[in-house]
């Protein structure tokens, strides 16, 4: 059975959770999550370390049990620990530690002694005052509970595109394998990278369209094949992703990658321009009357309709179409054009490894440059820095900074936002600073007014660089607090701060909406990862494609830029003359962009 690092890091989330309940060591919990994360970071399959008999208790937080189980896993599909607590645990408690405000304590309250087995029960007690029994169950408590209830998403469920992408680029994989296939390329919305995919489109190229389809579906990690036949199957793996192959002709490639990718608004669009001219538009080609006029790439799919080439981020029926009829459609960032990271921790905070491994992994991805950005003391579980500890690694990186690795090391914080609006450190400790990064952590449920006015008031401070994570979100998660985002980069603007672009796949904020707001009101985006791990530098890759659903070019992006107009920028920022920056400031001027 094929299993992937994200296959065991969910068993270890859950394994976490489950132990939670049971109000087990709390470090026994947090090695599991801890190493569920190092899973996910992995460049290469476990499955394929063992196989190169390399040993796993060597991986960041993997000891020698972790490593037992992580083969248990790999041989059995199962864990043995894992198994039991799905024994003695009520079904419905890894949902309930979903849902807001509710630690393991309130959830075991909620099924011991109400009874509560389904969020449905959960919702009744709610609505009929049964809560009123428990106590820690206060007004702003069923509030909170209730809206996540009521606005809990229904239907299909989708997944994150980081996680989609393990299983797509393997499936991928398996198929170029095929017999006669001759190309093959995932469409729809994983194509346009949105932040979220449901079903997996896949279009396919092949003589003989049988073998290739035989060959998919009998790839090895099918749970179950929903249709199959002559020239398209679905399939739903182990995983629950249902994916649908479609094999074509080679004249029909580029009509049917149309048809599969583009958002149903853009399709119909293109449909009605073609009509407009006598054609007739399918996933089989472009068509004048019987006749076959176009088809075999996108580009002669868009030229019968006298446009330029879209690219598949942009079809969203959002004014693309206009823009390319135009000759006004931008000219996307692309991966190589960043050169750095804006906002990355350490084990200073909670971070996994050390200044010098994040910095000389950065350098190995080919940075030019690396913000280190903590934690500031308000984060109190992640350790948070005190001025203290801050002025000890700002001294660090100044020594790092004179080793010249060849890459810059630049001294920041990601400092907390007060309720008020001020700054979790004093003005004069973050002068000493090149840049910071102010950010929300707490008080999500504050109204828009109160939440616009908050960071609007903390722009006010002397040194304000980059405003982290605007709308606070976490994808399946929490909803991002309420904001008057318009307001807020007219600010950023009149200050002349930026606005950042999270690139963790389990954030991705802003919204591509929000990045059009920001690119037309002339305010820079910084693309960072947020990154704990040496790992994560990576994730700058799912910030490029919803810049690129943004509509943002190069020169929308903050870390664009090379050191020396960035240190300018920054310093800004600071109040500070150009170059003016605290501390030492060493030059690391590179003209390579950044490899992800």
């Amino acid at each position: 059975m094929a299993v992937h690092n994200v296959d065991i890091a969910r068993a270890f989330e859950e394994l976490a959770d489950l132990l939670e309940l049971d109000e087990a060591n709390p470090f026994r919990i947090r090695a599991y999550r801890n190493a569920a994360q190092t899973l996910r970071g992995l460049d290469t399959e476990v499955v394929d370390l063992v196989r190169s008999q390399h040993e796993l208790s060597e991986l960041p937080g993997i000891g020698k049990d972790l490593a037992s189980k992580i083969r248990d896993y790999l041989e059995t599909g199962h864990i043995e620990l894992l198994d039991e607590l799905h024994r003695t645990t009520p079904a419905v408690a890894t949902e309930l530690l979903r849902l807001p405000r509710l630690g393991p304590k309130r959830a075991k309250a909620l099924y011991e002694k109400l009874g509560i087995h389904t969020l449905e029960q959960l919702h009744r007690a709610i609505l009929d005052g049964r809560l009123d029994e428990l106590s820690g169950f206060g007004p702003a408590i069923k509030r909170d509970l209730l809206h996540a209830l009521e606005t809990k998403p229904t239907g299909a469920t989708r997944t994150p595109l980081v996680t989609a992408t393990v299983y797509v680029g393997a499936l991928v994989a398996h198929l170029k394998r095929a017999p006669g296939i001759e190309a093959v390329t995932v469409a729809g919305s994983y194509r346009r990278s949105q932040e979220t995919v449901g079903d997996i489109d896949i279009v396919a190229t092949a003589r003989d369209h049988k073998p290739v389809i035989e060959w998919f579906t009998h790839y090895d990690e099918v749970a179950k094949i929903l249709a199959a036949g002559p020239t398209r199957a679905t399939i739903q793996l182990r995983s629950g992703l249902q994916v649908d192959l479609r094999v074509v002709s080679a004249e029909s490639y580029g009509a049917a990658l149309h048809y599969f990718t583009g958002s149903k608004a853009h399709n119909i669009a293109i449909r009605a321009m073609g009509q407009k001219r006598g054609l007739k538009i399918n996933e089989y080609g472009v068509f004048r009357g019987a006749k076959r006029i176009a088809g075999v790439t996108e580009e002669e799919v868009y030229k019968s309709v006298g446009l330029p080439y879209i690219e598949p981020e942009l079809r969203e029926n959002r004014g693309e179409l206009e823009a390319a009829a135009a000759g006004q459609l931008p000219h996307l960032l692309e991966p190589r054009d960043l050169k750095g990271d804006l906002h990355t921790h350490t084990s200073a905070t909670d971070g996994h490894n050390t200044l010098r491994e994040m910095v000389l992994a950065a350098k190995e991805r080919g940075h030019a440059y690396i913000a280190i950005t903590e934690h500031s003391r308000h984060v109190t579980i992640a350790h948070g820095l005190d001025p203290g500890r801050l002025h000890k690694q700002i001294d660090e990186i100044d020594r790092l900074n004179e080793e010249n690795l060849g890459i810059a090391v630049l001294k920041g914080i990601e400092v907390d936002i007060l309720e008020d609006g001020k700054l979790d450190l004093a003005d004069a400790v973050l002068g000493r600073l090149d840049l910071v990064v102010g950010a929300i952590h707490s008080r999500f449920n504050l109204s828009r007014a109160k939440q616009t006015e908050r960071i609007l008031r903390a722009l006010d401070r002397p040194h304000f660089s980059i405003l982290a994570h605007p709308t606070g979100r976490l994808l399946g998660e929490r909803e991002p607090y309420d904001i008057d985002m318009p307001r807020v980069i007219a600010a950023l603007k009149e200050r002349g701060a930026f606005i950042e672009l999270n690139a963790h796949p389990e954030r991705l904020d802003l919204t591509d909406v929000h990045c059009r707001l920001a690119k037309n009101a002339g305010v820079l985006v910084s693309i960072a990862t947020d990154a704990h791990r040496v790992q994560e530098l990576g994730y700058l890759s799912f910030g490029v494609g919803q810049a690129r659903r943004g509509w943002l070019e190069r020169i929308d992006v903050l870390n664009t830029r090379p050191l020396r107009e960035l240190r300018t920028l920054l310093a800004r920022t600071m109040g500070r003359s150009e170059g003016a920056l605290g501390g030492k400031a060493v030059e690391h001027e590179h003209s390579r962009g950044t490899s992800h």
